[in-house]
């Protein structure tokens, strides 16, 4: 019997290239997106069902949750959907900020909420969230996107205790730079104070700095999806790989020293 995976944030990036890899081998695959009139590949696909998420409706994830119970069995929610505010935080509005916190914390949080009953009943049941390297460390001029990054990580951590005593897994994969659209959908807040250390801190994320595809990372999704092991973080490319261990190596005011020293060469 074929497994099911629901993805949100599935128009591009790691989402979509998600979808692609599990319906490649054999999945359903539930993909969600803000505007699916606009899809015009992913819903060719045999295995892939096509729906309307913008995980800021709360209203809309209750209404896409049912469509996608009726359809059949659910045994992995992939929460993906985000993008990244980078800016000083004295150039970003209220506005701005709430945005962010709405989209990449608690329209996981309101997801996740809305299948939990399904999988409770179940005994059974996974979820998946794309977290960042930057829910690990922090990093200079994106405040408000490492803070929603940070919340994913202390929220799956302990909300893994509820879930796993009921037989429900919960995991938090951890990339680092990845060459996807969320650069070009960034948003970025600007403010002459902080020109300097903005402008070197892009020259250290700039696309040519990026080596690590978005296949790559749907791979670890389908490996969390398939291993088996009760394992909560995923520390994804070599970048992030290096970073995270430099960090647990020398320890958090050693580490921010380093940023610092990587910052002024450029």
């Amino acid at each position: 019997m074929k497994k099911t995976i629901f993805i949100t944030g599935a128009s591009t990036g790691i989402g979509r290239a998600t979808a692609e890899l599990f319906a490649a081998r054999g999945w359903r695959v539930i993909a969600t997106m803000r505007k699916p009139e606009n899809e015009t590949a992913l819903n060719l696909l045999e295995n892939v069902t096509v729906l309307p998420l913008d995980v800021t409706n709360p209203a809309q994830i209750r209404e896409t949750t049912r469509q996608a119970l009726a359809l059949g069995d659910i045994d992995v929610v992939f929460n993906n959907a985000g993008y990244a505010l980078l800016g000083a935080l004295e150039a970003i509005s209220d506005e701005q900020l709430v945005q962010q916190m709405d989209t990449n914390f608690f329209g996981v949080v309101r997801v996740t909420q809305a299948f939990i009953p399904y999988f409770r009943e179940r005994k059974a049941g996974l979820f998946i969230t794309t977290g960042s390297s930057a829910g690990l460390m922090g990093f200079p001029v994106s405040s408000m996107y490492d803070a929603s990054k940070f919340a994913i990580e202390g929220w799956a951590e302990s909300l893994s205790y509820e879930l796993n005593a009921l037989g429900i897994g919960i995991k938090t994969i951890e990339p680092g730079l990845v060459a996807t659209e969320i650069s070009s959908k960034s948003t970025f807040a600007t403010h002459p104070a902080y020109e300097d250390l903005t402008s070197k801190f892009m020259a250290v994320i700039a696309p040519e700095q990026v080596h690590t595809t978005s296949a790559e990372i749907a791979e670890v999704v389908y490996g969390a999806a398939t291993d088996g092991t009760n394992t909560l973080r995923y520390v994804c490319g070599e970048d992030a790989k290096q970073l995270y261990a430099q960090r647990l190596a020398v320890g958090d005011e050693a580490f921010r020293e380093g940023i610092k020293q990587m910052l002024a060469a450029v």
